[in-house]
């Protein structure tokens, strides 16, 4: 039980928890309940609140929007509706996105269980770890095989987290991560249906039942991740061992990638070099030509030429690179209407826009070149596994989460978030959550 002893061992131990994660689990936690807030009229979020206060029985955990519910009822509901927009944090080692399946847990078993704000954070960092070390460990072998690893890898990591905030010794968390390996499920055949959002839900919802069996001596099989007949081997897992490698001394975590424009991950790259393009004083009347390189696998998801809808114009590089170029708010959920996609003056900078494939670029890369109308030519690469600064990082959260809620909701949340060290419980939080 080489694999599951070894994550139980850190999720259950005393490894000292750096500022960096600290500061990154922060800004998760943050950029989680914002997108969960500015999730929540979604038609998903509505109907699995509603499924949920239809069972009539209210429990100690609250629901984003309103109500309560018990702590696995409402891990499953607020996973679902924080992952609503797709606008959470995203992990390009993990593969997935961590925060909606792990967060939507730890606060359940942390309101159930009464613990402080401090006592959720550690479990919190702590599960966003696993789940990234999981997501690593299972590789694109897994994702390109079908599974979702937002559901499958996020599924360890709340468990992780709710077992430590229940206090569950390393024995027990064997178990609940065996237990794990048995219920955590996810699939990309569900994107582009409300299937993707429950992904998260239901990895949330299964690491607190897992951890809640363990806690209750439920046993499992401690080979149940990496063994002949494990997780891993029958959901075609990579078993990249090198992602064990420093667990509890090197934090991974904080390669987190954050959104700030409401549309497809794959697009970001290219979005984040225009806007420094914009920044050294590009203009769209300067436009002649552009071209942008990309990874060909970004290809299948987000390269719609000439999308005719909102939604398509999520995923198309020349509609979203023509957004950008035109100064177009591209980190506004509403902006993305049909409307949008027939602006004449967009429809022509968009026919102005080739995309190139790159093998040697990595996913979270591209190269953006226009040519002037002068006949110059401006070149910007980004890359968004580089580090950002923290103070640079901190505005943006802050400025997407104004955005989307408001200054005044967004300032009372951060105001939450940055006190919870000293918060002898989650009252602020969740009261904002509530709304």
């Amino acid at each position: 039980m080489g694999v599951t002893n070894d994550l139980a061992v850190f999720a259950t131990g005393s490894a000292l928890i750096p500022d960096e994660m600290s500061r990154f689990t922060r800004f998760s936690l943050f950029d989680w309940a914002t997108v969960g807030l500015a999730g929540g009229n979604e038609p998903t979020a509505q109907l699995v609140r509603k499924a949920a206060l239809a069972e009539g029985c209210a429990g100690p955990a609250t629901l984003i929007g309103g109500g309560n519910a018990a702590a696995a009822t409402a891990a499953l509901v607020n996973g679902a509706t924080s992952h609503a927009l797709d606008y959470d944090d995203t992990h390009f080692l993990h593969i997935g996105h961590p925060s909606v399946a792990v967060a939507p847990a730890c606060l359940a078993v942390a309101e159930r269980e009464n613990a402080s704000g401090t006592a959720m954070l550690n479990a919190l960092a702590i599960g966003l770890e696993v789940s990234c070390r999981i997501g690593d460990w299972l590789g694109r072998s897994h994702y390109e095989a079908g599974f979702h690893q937002t559901g499958t890898a996020g599924a360890f990591g709340a468990t992780a987290a709710a077992g430590r905030l229940m206090g569950l010794d390393a024995s027990r968390m064997v178990h609940a991560l065996g237990l794990t390996a048995t219920r955590a499920a996810g699939l990309k055949s569900q994107f582009g249906t409300m299937g993707k959002p429950l992904n998260a839900g239901f990895a949330a919802e299964v690491g607190v039942t897992c951890a809640s069996l363990a806690a209750h001596d439920v046993v499992s099989n401690p080979d149940a991740i990496d063994g002949d007949q494990g997780f891993g081997p029958t959901h075609a897992g990579s078993a990249r061992q090198f992602a064990w490698q420093g667990i509890g001394t090197d934090w991974v975590f904080p390669g987190v990638s954050y959104k700030f424009h409401a549309c497809c991950h794959g697009l970001h790259a290219m979005l984040e070099a225009i806007r420094n393009l914009r920044g050294d004083g590009l203009t769209a009347d300067m436009v002649k030509s552009v071209r942008v390189w990309t990874h060909p696998r970004w290809l299948a998801v987000c390269n719609q030429p000439e999308p005719s809808t909102g939604l398509g114009a999520k995923f198309s590089f020349r509609l979203t690179a023509a957004m950008g170029l035109a100064g177009v708010d591209t980190a506004a959920i509403d902006t993305y209407d049909d409307a949008i996609t027939q602006r004449p003056d967009l429809v022509a900078l968009r026919d102005a826009v080739t995309v190139v494939t790159d093998e040697s670029l990595a996913d979270t890369q591209t190269r953006v070149t226009v040519t002037t109308t002068q006949g110059g030519v401006l070149e910007c690469s980004h890359d968004l596994a580089e580090a950002t600064d923290p103070a640079m990082l901190e505005r943006r959260l802050r400025g997407k989460s104004s955005t989307l809620l408001g200054d005044d909701v967004s300032g009372a949340l951060w105001q939450v978030v940055t006190a919870l060290d000293d918060a002898d419980d989650l009252a602020g939080l969740t009261s904002l959550l509530s709304r």
